[in-house]
């Protein structure tokens, strides 16, 4: 441990909202950048950080921007308590702490080459856009690209403006799916797995990676392996209180790994040789 505090993985560091944007009536995108030494926080595509708002507490959060694109850090944040909720009541020039980056991260140079399936529920899809539009910013060295997505109903869509984007892009597939159809929804109706025969997913030099609520990762890891997927081609990130982000705790502990260290990126071998009693799912 020196004494820079920049380099104290256990200090959080003063950041500045710059913008932020409602995705959903309680998700809303934050976008920080730090105060001083902005140049010393590099991430990668998956991780985590550790935000705090001064008298409330601190909350781990992915990190939804790309590292493949120069701008403000994005957090994806769902007012689910007293701390998130606190962040909601922020704007523009207000203060947020951070510490991290944390855990690993989502692989990249190995998906090169592969037919990309990315699987979200709800939320889940703000980690797995780190990882996306690092894929999109060179999708020439990818396969097919296709994006299952499902939420509660139409208005819990996040990055609707951005989905529409992703549309447009060659050798790109956006499928969407509802629990409970609104007025004016004319899409599919049915949980995200329900849209795989319509994807026409196929295991044949793909990878599939999921993020969503932990009953929606486990049916899809399982579906996924009944339709020819290896475990190793099923990559998930797996939802755990993460307190310190350092693996000192043990409040994220499943059985000899720590979901703050050794994850929160795993694939499914690694998952199925965890105890099913620690709840994994």
């Amino acid at each position: 441990m020196t004494g820079d505090r920049n380099n104290n993985e256990y200090l959080p560091r003063p950041a500045r909202i710059t913008a932020v944007r409602r995705e959903t009536f309680d998700v809303k995108t934050f976008s920080l950048e730090f105060v001083d030494r902005a140049d010393a926080f590099s991430y990668k595509q998956g991780q985590f950080a550790e935000i705090s708002v001064l008298g409330q507490g601190e909350v781990p959060i992915s990190i939804t921007s790309s590292p493949s694109r120069k701008g403000p850090m994005e957090f994806t944040i769902r007012a689910a308590g007293r701390v998130t909720s606190a962040m909601h009541d922020l704007g523009p020039g207000d203060a947020l702490y951070l510490r991290g980056p944390y855990g690993n991260a989502f692989p990249f140079e190995t998906l090169k080459g592969r037919n990309l399936y990315f699987v979200a529920g709800g939320i889940g899809l703000a980690p797995l856009r780190s990882l996306i539009n690092m894929v999109l910013d060179s999708i020439e060295d990818f396969g097919d690209v296709k994006i299952l997505y499902g939420a509660k109903n139409p208005e819990e869509l996040c990055f609707r403006g951005e989905l529409e984007e992703w549309k447009a892009i060659p050798g790109v597939e956006v499928y969407l799916t509802v629990d409970r159809a609104s007025p004016g929804w004319t899409g599919p109706v049915g949980l995200v797995t329900a849209l795989w025969d319509a994807a026409a997913l196929s295991p044949e030099n793909a990878v599939a990676i999921l993020c969503g609520p932990p009953i929606m990762i486990k049916f899809a890891a399982a579906g996924l392996s009944g339709r020819g997927f290896g475990d190793e081609a099923i990559v998930m990130t797996l939802e755990r209180y993460m307190k310190c982000g350092v693996g000192k705790c043990g409040h994220c502990n499943i059985g000899g790994s720590f979901v703050c260290t050794d994850g929160p990126v795993f694939d499914y071998a690694q998952v199925k040789r965890m105890p099913e009693k620690e709840g994994v799912f």
